[in-house]
C-alpha cells in the first residue's frame, strides 16, 4: 500500500476498505483509560473491529509514554515493531512521547500520522472517517499547543476492553512542575471533567453492569479547581456516593497534600453502601529526605508524610497504602537514600512502586550538576524493590485466615485457570469457582500465600 510522503496525508486507493484496528498502549493508567475510550468509540460505531496482536491490522494506534528515557525508548521500539509486523497498516502515533518529540516520531519511516495529546480525543472520529472512505486527517499539532489548553476534552465511558473495573478519566494535566517531571509539558495545564458529566458517565457504566469504577487523572487531587464554580475531589466523591450508581469507587493516585481527612473518612463506611470509596490510597512520596524533596519541588516533608500514613492506618487498619518512590535524584546522598528507605520501612505500607531517576530534557533537573552514576541508582532501586516485596508479603500474610469480599474478574488466570477477585483494599485473591461468579461480589476466605506473594482462598 502506498504511503504519502507527507506525515498525516494518506494516499488512499479507491478500493481501500479498513476492517481491523490494533491499539498498543504504553505507560500510565491515564493512557490505558484513553486507549480504551478510543476502542469503545470504534467498537460502538460498528464500522471497525479491534484486532488481536497476531492479526494483520489496517490501522495501528500507538499510545506512547515519555515519563522516563526508557519509556520514550520503548515507545520508539514499539512503533518500529508495529511498522515491521503490520507492513500494510496505517500507523497513528499519539501520547506523551508524540507530544514532546513529534518531529522525531514523524521522521520514522512508516509513521502516517502524529496526534498530539491535546487532539487525542479526535482519534476515533479520524479513524471512523477513514472507515467511511473520507479520510482527511488534521495537520499534526505542534508540541506547544498543549501548554495553554484549559479545556477538558471528554472521551467515551469505557464499555469494552475486558476490564471488570473500568477507568474513568476525570482530570488531565498538571500545574505542579516538579523539577524532574516532563508530564506538565506533555499533558498541559490541570483541567477537569465537569461534575455532571462525571456522574453521567458513572451512571452509564452502572447501567452496563459494572460494579466498580476507578477514577484516574494526572493530578486528580486538583480536580475541580479550574471549573466554574470551583469544586474539589471530596465534593465529587460525595456526589458519587449519593448517586450510588456503582457499588465501589477507587481513586488511582493522589498527592499527599490533597488526601484530606474528609476523603479518608469516605472510605470508613459500611461495605454495603453504594458508591463507597475503597480503602486503598496510592500516594506518591518520591523521597523521604527533606533536602531532596525541596529540590524536587515537592510541597511536603517527611514528617507530614509519616503523619498522613499513620492517620490512615489508625482510622482504616485494613487500608492498602501504596507508595511511589523516585530513586537517584541528583544530589541524593547515601544518607538521603537511607532516610527514604527507613521512612518506608517504619510505615504500614502495602506495596511500593520504585522508579529510577531519569533526566528528561526540558526539565530543571536535567541540568543539575550532581547527577548520580547509573550503577548507584540501580543498586538503590534493587534495595528498595526488595523492601517493597517484603511489605507486600507482610500485608498479605496479616490477612491470611480472614474472610474478604472480592469483585470477581471476568477473565480467568492463566495457566491455572482459576478465578481472581480483588478486595476493596487491593488484594488479588485467587480461588476456584464457576464462570457464573464473574463480575459479582463473593466472600472468600484467604487460606495461604502461593510462592509467598499470591493469595489463595476458598469461597465461603
Amino acid at each position: 500500500m502506498k504511503r504519502s510522503a507527507d506525515i498525516g496525508l494518506f494516499t488512499k486507493p479507491s478500493n481501500y476498505e479498513m476492517k481491523k484496528i490494533l491499539i498498543k498502549t504504553l505507560g500510565c493508567k491515564v493512557n490505558q483509560c484513553e486507549s480504551e475510550a478510543i476502542q469503545t468509540a470504534l467498537l460502538e460505531s460498528k464500522k471497525g473491529e479491534i484486532a488481536n496482536e497476531n492479526d494483520e491490522a489496517d490501522v495501528v494506534i500507538v499510545n506512547t509514554c515519555t515519563v522516563t528515557r526508557k519509556a520514550a525508548m520503548q515507545s520508539r521500539q514499539v512503533i518500529r515493531q508495529v511498522i515491521r509486523n503490520h507492513s500494510k497498516a496505517r500507523v497513528v502515533v499519539t501520547g506523551c512521547h508524540a507530544q514532546t518529540a513529534s518531529e522525531e516520531i514523524a521522521a520514522i519511516k512508516g509513521v502516517d500520522l502524529v496526534v498530539a495529546n491535546v487532539d487525542k480525543h479526535r482519534i476515533p472520529q479520524t479513524i471512523l472517517a477513514l472507515l467511511d472512505q473520507d479520510f482527511a486527517p488534521p495537520v499534526p499539532v505542534t508540541p506547544s499547543a498543549v501548554k495553554d489548553s484549559r479545556r477538558f476534552e471528554p472521551m467515551p465511558s469505557i464499555a469494552h476492553g475486558g476490564r471488570t473495573r473500568p477507568f474513568l478519566k476525570i482530570q488531565d494535566g498538571c500545574d505542579a512542575f516538579c523539577t524532574y517531571c516532563i508530564v506538565p509539558y506533555a499533558r498541559g495545564r490541570s483541567r477537569s471533567l465537569p461534575e455532571k458529566q462525571v456522574l453521567a458517565q458513572i451512571a452509564q457504566l452502572g447501567v452496563r453492569g459494572y460494579r466498580e469504577v476507578v477514577l484516574t487523572g494526572i493530578h486528580i487531587g486538583c480536580y475541580g479547581q479550574d471549573l466554574t464554580p470551583a469544586t474539589n475531589l471530596y465534593d465529587l466523591l460525595c456526589r458519587i456516593r449519593e448517586a450510588g450508581s456503582v457499588d465501589r469507587i477507587r481513586v488511582s493516585s493522589i498527592e499527599p497534600g490533597e488526601l484530606s481527612k474528609d476523603i479518608i473518612g469516605l472510605a470508613d463506611a459500611n461495605g454495603d453502601v453504594p458508591g463507597r470509596l475503597c480503602p486503598h490510597f496510592h500516594i506518591p512520596l518520591q523521597s523521604g529526605d527533606d533536602t531532596v524533596l525541596k529540590r524536587m519541588h515537592r510541597p511536603y516533608d517527611r514528617t507530614y508524610f509519616y503523619s498522613l500514613v499513620q492517620t490512615i492506618a489508625h482510622r482504616l487498619p485494613d487500608a492498602a497504602i501504596g507508595v511511589d518512590t523516585l530513586i537517584g535524584f541528583p544530589g541524593e546522598t547515601d544518607e538521603a537514600f537511607v532516610q527514604t528507605y527507613e521512612l518506608i520501612r517504619s510505615l504500614p505500607v502495602a506495596y511500593l512502586h520504585v522508579f529510577p531517576f531519569s533526566a528528561r530534557e526540558g526539565t530543571p533537573a536535567f541540568s543539575f550538576s550532581d547527577q548520580l552514576p547509573p550503577p548507584v541508582i540501580k543498586d538503590r532501586c534493587q534495595h528498595m524493590r526488595r523492601l517493597g516485596t517484603e511489605k507486600r508479603k507482610r500485608f498479605y500474610e496479616d490477612r491470611v485466615g480472614s474472610s474478604v469480599k472480592v469483585l470477581v474478574e471476568t477473565t480467568r488466570v492463566r495457566p491455572s485457570g482459576c478465578l481472581k477477585g480483588l478486595t476493596e483494599n487491593y488484594i488479588p485473591v485467587h480461588f476456584h469457582g464457576d464462570d457464573e461468579l464473574c463480575n459479582s461480589f463473593q466472600s472468600v476466605r484467604i487460606e495461604r500465600l502461593s510462592r509467598g506473594v499470591v493469595p489463595w482462598g476458598k469461597l465461603v
